[in-house]
């Protein structure tokens, strides 16, 4: 690739992911060059799955928040939730408010919804004074790692996720649908296909049942697209995830994934799915001002602990209705 404003490297020799693209003079504006260059970030997001722009002369959180609405047609508010983070401005919201000294495992955003974001940003506004890297995955490649019979399991029976609000961990119902309306639940969940139980006490369970591959609208490949590893019990820290266990019985967990009949994943398969993500990682150092631009269904993204300060915040583009449910 050739251009006479930029430069394009690779952060891993051998991955495509991600394409850092930085300016050849240290006042071209991002803003400028991504309106004239649409098209092709647009082309080069679906060939690589993420492109980092480092070093632009107009890359701060009003440029960012620009930046988000140059390059796609819709930026999106935080429904659905599962993670923590409060808004920054508008639709900017931290990445996530977990503590520091919790990793998060690799995962595409809103992949157990039925509408999700087609594109993410994250912004470093202060970068990490040490760990705090946002490593990310291609899902392609994660496929290829997993073996035929488990991909074909899972094909049949596809994946359940099984939320529980109410016992004070995890985010509660309220905060999840952003309403304290049980009809207004009720209603989203009837819309996007997901079965709910009230229980005592205020309390709310739901399961929704989702495929574990779905076809990139753009390339049409075959992707391994579901939150069935990140949400399993398995999947916890070890001490959180005994914590967990002392204090609920499985069936009352805040989260926890079964195939889509109900029935437990066996630990050996469970494994296999954490070995295919972790060994796909791809881990850059934040810099002041990186924007990276992720292919959320191409791309999946994770974080490592970290010690303070950090501030990396995060915005969601392009809703797109799957048809596959």
């Amino acid at each position: 690739m050739m251009d006479k404003f930029v430069n394009f490297e690779t952060v891993t020799a051998g991955n495509e992911l991600p394409l850092v693209v930085s300016p050849k003079n240290a006042n071209l504006s991002l803003l400028n060059w991504a309106a004239d260059n649409r098209d092709w970030i647009k082309t080069g997001l679906s060939v690589h799955g993420a492109i980092l722009f480092r070093g632009f002369a107009d890359s701060h959180l009003d440029g960012f928040e620009k930046f988000t609405a140059i390059v796609s047609d819709r930026v999106m508010d935080y429904r659905e939730r599962s993670s923590p983070r409060h808004t920054v401005k508008n639709n900017i919201y931290t990445s996530t408010d977990y503590p520091p000294s919790q990793k998060i495992f690799p995962h595409n955003e809103h992949s157990y919804s039925k509408t999700f974001p087609q594109k993410l940003f994250f912004y470093c506004s202060i970068p990490p004074n040490s760990g705090g890297e946002t490593p990310i995955a291609d899902c392609r490649r994660i496929l290829r790692r997993l073996s035929p019979e488990t991909v074909n399991k899972f094909r049949d029976k596809k994946w359940m996720y099984v939320r529980n609000f109410g016992d004070g961990f995890g985010l509660p119902w309220e905060t999840v649908f952003q309403t304290d309306d049980k009809n207004t639940v009720e209603n989203y969940c009837r819309q996007n296909l997901i079965q709910f139980e009230w229980k005592p006490d205020n309390h709310l369970k739901t399961r929704q049942i989702r495929p574990v591959v779905i076809d990139h609208p753009v390339t049409g490949e075959e992707i391994w697209f579901n939150h069935l590893t990140f949400f399993n019990v398995a999947t916890l820290d070890p001490n959180i995830r005994e914590i967990m266990l002392e204090a609920f019985p499985e069936e009352d967990l805040p989260n926890n994934t079964y195939y889509g009949d109900g029935t437990k994943i066996e630990d050996h398969v469970l494994e296999e799915l954490q070995s295919a993500y972790l060994n796909e990682l791809v881990t850059f150092k934040w810099q002041q001002n990186d924007i990276i631009l992720l292919d959320n269904i191409l791309t999946a993204h994770a974080r490592n602990e970290f010690t303070k300060p950090r501030e990396i915040l995060f915005s969601m583009a392009d809703p797109f209705t799957r048809n596959d449910l």
